[in-house]
C-alpha cells in the first residue's frame, strides 16, 4: 500500500487488475477445471471469443464488467469470488437474510395474534 497525503492506497491500478485477473482465473478453474470444454462453455456463457476465454482461465486477462455479470449468471464461484472481492462475502448476506427472516416471523405472528383477538 503506498501512503499519499495520509489516505491509505490499495496498490497501483496495475495490482489491482492483476488481482482481479487471477481471482477470476480461480474461479473458473474450480468450476470448470482447465480443459478445451471449459473454455467452450465460457465462450456460451458470455459470447466472448476462445481466447478470451482461454485468456481468462490462464489468468493473464480479466473479462469486462459485462462479461462478469454473464458469468455470475452461470457460475456460483464467480458469483462467490466477485462477492469477496468486493468485501460482501455470502456470510454477511446470510447473516442479514436471517436477520431478516426472523423479522418476518415475528411479523407474520403479532398478526395472527392480532386477528384472533379481533371481534
Amino acid at each position: 500500500m503506498v501512503q499519499i497525503m495520509g489516505t491509505t492506497v490499495p496498490g497501483t491500478a496495475n495490482e489491482i487488475r492483476v488481482e482481479y485477473a487471477l481471482a477470476i482465473s480461480r474461479a473458473l478453474q474450480e468450476e470448470l477445471g482447465q480443459s478445451a470444454r471449459a473454455a467452450k462453455t465460457i465462450m456460451r456463457w458470455t459470447g466472448a471469443s476462445e481466447r478470451a476465454a482461454k485468456y481468462w482461465l490462464a489468468g493473464s486477462r480479466a473479462p469486462s464488467g459485462w462479461q462478469l455479470i454473464l458469468m455470475a449468471r452461470y457460475s456460483d464461484a464467480i458469483l462467490h469470488e466477485f462477492l469477496r472481492m468486493t468485501g460482501r462475502d455470502l456470510l454477511k448476506v446470510s447473516i442479514e437474510l436471517a436477520a431478516a427472516e426472523a423479522s418476518l416471523v415475528r411479523a407474520t405472528a403479532i398478526i395472527r395474534a392480532l386477528r384472533i383477538e379481533s371481534p
